[in-house]
């Protein structure tokens, strides 16, 4: 096989866990294959860069073998290199977005601070 959907490939190779998330993905702006923006049937090939976007970090992906059929992990982890740069430190991510449970409501300030933290 010589080259394949990127949708397909990206479910086989398990960045998304549904077609259908894979699809929309590609529908939303959050992939691109050799920088340039991927509809869902845009074909990859070996040797092809694909960049998904999404969770607050970008992951680059170098494509190593083309399959279509979902496959385990160990054996989707060598279908591609990861050349994505490293996350960043912790304390520098976000502020602290999660609330201790059973402490009721989100007080305006906090909205505001979950708002501004989104944009």
């Amino acid at each position: 096989m010589e080259s394949t959907r990127v949708d397909k490939w990206l479910w086989a190779v398990r960045v998304y866990p549904t077609r259908t998330a894979a699809t929309d993905g590609c529908h939303a702006g959050h992939v691109r294959v050799n920088n340039a923006s991927a509809k869902a049937s845009t074909s990859v090939k070996v040797g092809d860069r694909v960049v998904v976007t999404g969770r607050g970090h970008e992951r680059v992906l170098e494509v190593i073998k083309v399959i279509e059929k979902r496959v385990g992990a160990t054996v989707a982890a060598e279908c591609f290199l990861d050349h994505s740069p490293p996350a960043p430190p912790a304390e520098l991510e976000a502020p602290r977005l999660r609330r201790d449970r059973g402490s009721g409501r989100p007080t305006k300030k906090d909205r505001r601070q979950i708002d501004r933290w989104r944009r």
